[in-house]
């Protein structure tokens, strides 16, 4: 299990931007990345700018830095969703994302239904969802309900329902976006303990925070990004000293 960047930018064109003002501004750095030209004249925004690292068995490793600092473009790189614009990217193992877990969701069909679909689409089996089922519908506690469509549920309820089913997986590189808040106290300590045994499933873990006390107690190793760029890439009580100061 490895991953493997090497000097990994992402360019992200903004088309029609001759009408705007943008390529009257300064070129420069943004908060949300590196704003520039191409070498035909196009206006891009550079979200990574050079990134390098790999990641071994075991790894937990937080990503930190302010809105815009290139947190979720790292992780959708890490996904697979986006393809460096230049550089190297080498990703080995199967990749889990809890970054949308209400996608595929459909309002109409039920519960149930659901949990069927929401699992197709995240690579499980259909024998799996069955030989889960029941501990799954007992951990939405959704009751009969279960059967009702979704879109007669509130959004705690449609929350349970996606989270249940999305932490079925078992990736060897799992992807967060902060830490999931679901349900009510009671609730949110089972979403915990289900959560945590998923990460201990996971061979490698990326989370993204704005949270000290989680990025402390959660990770073996921390990279803080600013620009699109690597500011720090050391132990978390480290990189959170110099950050959150």
């Amino acid at each position: 299990m490895e991953i493997e960047l090497r000097n990994v930018s992402v360019d992200i064109p903004i088309f029609n931007s001759q009408g705007r003002s943008l390529k009257k501004t300064v070129i420069g750095f943004a908060t949300g990345g590196k704003i520039g030209l191409t070498e035909s004249g196009k206006t891009i925004v550079r979200c990574l700018d050079n990134v390098s690292f790999t990641a071994k068995s075991r790894e937990r490793i937080g990503l930190i830095g302010h809105n815009g600092a290139g947190k979720s473009t790292l992780l959708r790189v890490l996904g697979k969703v986006y393809t460096p614009t230049k550089g190297y990217a080498k990703i080995q193992g199967k990749v889990g994302s809890l970054i949308d877990i209400s996608l595929g969701i459909d309002g109409e069909a039920t519960g149930l239904e659901n949990v069927f679909l929401r699992a197709a689409l995240l690579g499980i089996p259909k024998k799996q969802v069955e030989q889960e089922l029941d501990d799954i519908i007992s951990f939405t506690q959704l009751g009969p309900f279960i059967n009702m469509p979704v879109r007669t549920y509130s959004t705690g309820m449609h929350m349970r329902l996606a989270f249940a089913v999305s932490t079925m997986i078992t990736p060897d590189i799992l992807l967060m976006d902060e830490w999931l808040s679901v349900g009510d106290q009671e609730f949110q300590r089972l979403a915990e303990m289900r959560l945590n045994s998923l990460i201990e499933r996971s061979n490698i873990l990326f989370i993204a925070s704005h949270s000290r006390k989680l990025i402390e107690n959660c990770c073996t190793r921390v990279i803080w990004l600013e620009n699109g760029r690597i500011v720090m890439d050391d132990d978390p009580l480290k990189v959170c000293s110099s950050y959150f100061c």
